[in-house]
């Protein structure tokens, strides 16, 4: 457990391989060609199979101070009060080195039967005019599957600076976050299924010898895309957090 040797092993069977040419300077192999419209103008989806069980999947996505070490989106996560209705309040930071980027959110998480499928699901506002992401809604599904857990997020938001915000995000951002919350997935099974660390599991260690994630071992639409908004798919309690202040 935690060596590189478990490591190797865990990455032989990716779920699929990605590969998309995007404009030149633009990070390459970030989704399927046939999803590049989804990506670049709809909700963003990821989902990938972890061989583990569903508990402990909950416990490393679920736990404030676990849940930061393996999502590269996140460097912090503070929770800062409980609603009424059950939803946890926080503050977040992601450290960019010159800047930290602080938001605050919502999210509301819930698991209906011991062993079935169980849903969380938030909304958050960025503090600062530089963060690519303004404010944004989402979700995670767990799902039960023969060889584990199958951990399904769908998210959307709005990016700032109007009309040249939008443009950027299209042809750029929207692309990036895929492939940072496909690359944190990974980073997280590899936790999930073999113990290594996520500290272990960092871009520029790929390049040497060592623990790898890679972002396409996730998928970036349902297996049985029938054409609907990957949002339509949001557990109904997204919807009563979304007004949150």
């Amino acid at each position: 457990m935690g060596g590189d040797e478990s490591a190797d092993d865990a990455e032989q069977e990716p779920q699929q391989a990605f590969h998309v040419a995007l404009p030149k300077g633009v990070v390459e192999s970030i989704v399927p060609t046939d999803s590049v419209r989804s990506v670049t103008t709809r909700a963003l989806y990821v989902e990938i199979l972890i061989r583990a069980p569903l508990d402990r999947v909950w416990e490393l996505t679920q736990d404030v101070d676990l849940h930061p070490r393996w999502d590269a989106r996140f460097s912090a996560i503070r929770p800062t009060g409980v609603r009424d209705d059950g939803a946890r309040t926080f503050r977040y930071e992601l450290a960019l080195g010159v800047r930290t980027i602080r938001g605050t959110g919502v999210s509301l998480s819930e698991k209906r039967a011991a062993g079935g499928p169980r849903t969380s699901a938030l909304v958050f506002d960025a503090d600062d005019r530089l963060s690519p992401l303004r404010r944004g809604r989402g979700y995670w599904r767990y799902v039960p599957h023969p060889e584990g857990v199958r951990f399904i997020t769908g998210y959307d938001y709005q990016p700032w600076f109007g009309a040249f915000g939008r443009l950027l995000d299209r042809v750029l951002i929207r692309h990036v976050v895929w492939w940072l919350t496909a690359w944190s997935f990974d980073r997280l099974r590899l936790w999930a299924e073999s113990g290594i660390e996520p500290e272990r599991v960092t871009w520029w260690r790929g390049w040497l010898r060592g623990p790898r994630a890679r972002a396409r071992s996730c998928l970036s639409r349902p297996s049985a895309h029938n054409g609907r908004d990957v949002m339509a798919a949001a557990p109904d309690s997204l919807s009563r957090i979304r007004d949150h202040d």
